[in-house]
Order: C-alpha cells, then structure tokens, then sequence
C-alpha cells in the first residue's frame, strides 16, 4: 500500500511554518496515542503515520529532502535503524518530547536504553562477491556483564526504586501558568538507582569485550553493500535491547575486470594483423572458465562484443548480468626490416585502391578548405 503524502497525513500544507506543524501533530497525537485508544489498532497506525510524519517535517534537512524527492529520499536503507531511517522506537520518543509520562514512561526509558548500533568494514576481492562466502568478524563491543546479568547491581542485591523521582525518570516543576517535564537528574531517567555497584564492570551493566560472528555475503554483493545482523551490537542498559552491527561491503579493484552493477567489462588488445584478417581468441571470464569469441576480418578499434549471461549475479535472483569485451587494436610501436618492406608494399597497394571511407574523409575537407 502507497504511503501518504506527509503533509496530508498531518492535514497542513507544504507552506506550513514548524510551529503550525508541530500544532498539527500535538493534535494528532493526543486524539490516537495507543494509551489512550486502548489497542484501536486503526488508530496505533494513525498514530505511527502522524509521528512519522512529524519527524520528517520537523527537520529543515528532511523536510528539505522531502519536498525534493518524496517517500523515495528516504527508501533503500536495507531496513536499518539508526543511519537516517525511522524506526517505531522513535514514535515514543517524540511523543515524550511534546507530553511527557503521558502512558508512565516505561516505553521511552526502554528506547533509550537500546544499545549502540556499530558500523564493521569487510573487504573481499570481485570473485568472491561472484561466488558469496562465509565471513567470520571479529569486532570490539560492550557486551553485557555476566556478573550482574546487566543490571549494574553486585550479586545478591538489586536496583531500588529511584527516590527522587519515585521511578518514573522524569521529574515535573511549575513554572507560571506551565509544567515542564524534565529527566530525573538522580537516576538519569532510568528510574532505578544502585546503592551497590557491581565490582566487574563498575555498576554500567557492560563491560568491554571481543565478539565473533560468522555472516554471510551472499553473491551479487555490489560496493557499498550493507548487511545488517539485528542483536550484534553494543549491549543495552538496564536491560535494554542491543543495538544492530552493519557490515559495509568493500570491493576491491580486479586487474583485469571493472563492473558496472551487474555487467562486466575490459579490454582486448589483439594486433594489427589480426584485427584486418580476423582471428578467434580465448578470453577470461569471472567464475574461471574461458570463453571462444571471433574477431570478424576489419574489426575496427573500439569494437564492442557482449557474452551474455557472463556478468555478475543479481544480488538474491538466479540472474546474470553480461560481459563486455572491448577490442583494443595494437600499432607496433617499432618494426623489423622484413616487416617495413611488407608494409611499405601494403600502403602502396593501398594508395592505389585507397579505402572508401578515408577517401570520402579527404574529398570533404579539400571542399572545407576551399569553402573557406
């Protein structure tokens, strides 16, 4: 089903000032928050539509981005979280920032207590992103302590409640006719404090350590690729959900292939004999075999042939993509004595029955230099 146009989800105009949008989503936001609407699903999803919205709209960059390209500018991410996507964890996020404890700020504190997600570069060479591969990574991260199972407390005692702000994280003061709403500055938001820390990693719940994943590329992988694994980041806290680990494909240069997203392309340089009388040659191509391919007499320089179904595969479709073998013609660049004479011979042949096409070239420009 096609997305909404934003400013018609928030029911404003493209002209719309940020307070008039920002109006517009309070609004919304009130009358479909799932607190309120008590597992309406129609309404959870006008809920999520509208703080989508507003958290497009509301920033002069994405806004910007938006006007200019649509859904579209902010398609294609993989399904990431945290690189310029939106994810659901911001609905509340945003909500708070407009209404505070409005469901009693569990669900913010959980968000905020997700863990980073950590970028990993991986390097292979064009025939592994050819073939796919197993890789095995091994990266530095905050996993969670096992000595207190994450929770900072030492073993046999537990976080209390937080005092100050009764557990809640946020604490409220009057200010004239207004009520702000800010983090508690005792617990930090989490709403808990710990009056024993635990020893092995200082009562933060995580502690520094090396991880191992196997992951694998399939084939097709292009440069830039990026492989997301849900879970392998940095540990939350409190008991918050870890963040993602992306792999960012790198592929190195081939010294004889260059790629062109599915396509495959180089360069054939034959002799100057071979392109006038034609030959057939053997040329390489990506998963090791060789291929037959014929040079028809008078191949010109910069002649294009194509082998079809020898490119790269489709990333996840059993497709091929082409190759592309260009004919780079050789002039030797200094000549044996027998070969000059055989030459001199050719060109005085030539002069005599000159090619149609060198000729017409000549007969024009002696009627340009007349004209002019």
């Amino acid at each position: 089903m096609a997305k909404r146009d934003y400013y018609d989800v928030l029911g404003v105009t493209k002209s719309a000032s940020k307070d008039e949008i920002k109006k517009a989503y309070r609004k919304l936001a009130l009358k479909y928050h799932p607190d309120k609407t008590k597992g309406d699903k129609k309404s959870e999803e006008r809920f999520k539509e509208a703080s989508e919205a507003y958290h497009i709209l509301s920033d002069e960059k994405r806004k910007a981005n938006y006007d200019q390209f649509g859904h579209a500018a902010f398609e294609g991410a993989g399904g990431g979280q945290g690189f310029g996507g939106f994810d659901t964890s911001s609905f509340s996020d945003i909500f708070e920032d407009f209404f505070g404890d409005f469901g009693g700020g569990s669900s913010a504190r959980r968000s905020s207590n997700r863990g980073n997600d950590l970028r990993y570069d991986v390097n292979i060479n064009l025939e592994e992103a050819y073939k796919g591969l197993e890789k095995n990574v091994q990266y530095s991260t905050l996993k969670k302590c096992n000595s207190c199972s994450g929770s900072g407390a030492a073993k046999g005692s537990k976080p209390s409640k937080c005092g100050y702000c009764s557990g809640r994280g946020k604490v409220r003061s009057n200010q004239g006719f207004f009520t702000i709403q800010q983090t508690c500055p005792q617990c930090s938001g989490y709403g808990e404090t710990i009056n024993n820390p635990c020893k092995n990693c200082n009562g933060n719940g995580k502690i520094q350590g090396n991880e191992n994943v196997t992951v694998k590329i399939p084939k097709g992988v292009d440069d830039g690729t990026r492989i997301r694994l849900s879970g392998k980041g940095e540990a939350g806290t409190k008991g918050g959900q870890s963040g993602d680990l992306y792999l960012f494909i790198s592929i190195d240069n081939h010294n004889i292939f260059k790629r062109s997203e599915e396509n495959l392309f180089y360069e054939l340089p034959i002799t100057f004999s071979d392109a006038a009388l034609g030959t057939t040659v053997e040329v390489p191509s990506i998963d090791g075999g060789k291929s037959k391919i014929k040079i028809p007499p008078g191949t010109q320089h910069g002649k294009q042939f194509r082998l079809r179904g020898k490119g790269m595969p489709l990333l996840r479709r059993n497709i091929f993509g082409d190759l592309y073998i260009r004919v780079i013609t050789q002039v030797p660049s200094s000549l044996s004595k027998r070969q000059k004479e055989i030459l001199e011979e050719f060109n005085e042949i030539e002069s005599n029955k000159p090619d149609p096409v060198i000729k017409g070239f000549f007969e024009k420009a002696k009627k340009f230099w007349k004209s002019s």
